[in-house]
């Protein structure tokens, strides 16, 4: 298992601004995009780069915090 595959993400459809979100909410903000597939697959990458540059600067993860309904029920 990917060190990544630890922390919930999930992309969604923005009504508002007429786009796709990713987002990943235990290590970044979010991104946005026109193609979910496309997106998700940028959302992976740009986790594995900010998981990459903890570990370059000697920095701990952060706990994973957020959890999808059926594990916390």
């Amino acid at each position: 298992m990917k060190t990544s595959d630890r922390y919930h993400k999930w992309v969604e459809w923005n009504e508002e601004d007429s786009t796709y979100t990713a987002q990943h909410p235990d290590l970044i903000t979010g991104i946005h995009g026109d193609d979910s597939v496309k997106l998700s697959a940028k959302l992976e990458q740009t986790l594995e780069d900010v998981i990459a540059h903890f570990k370059e600067e000697n920095r701990p993860l952060p706990t994973p915090r957020t959890r999808p309904m059926q594990e916390v029920a």
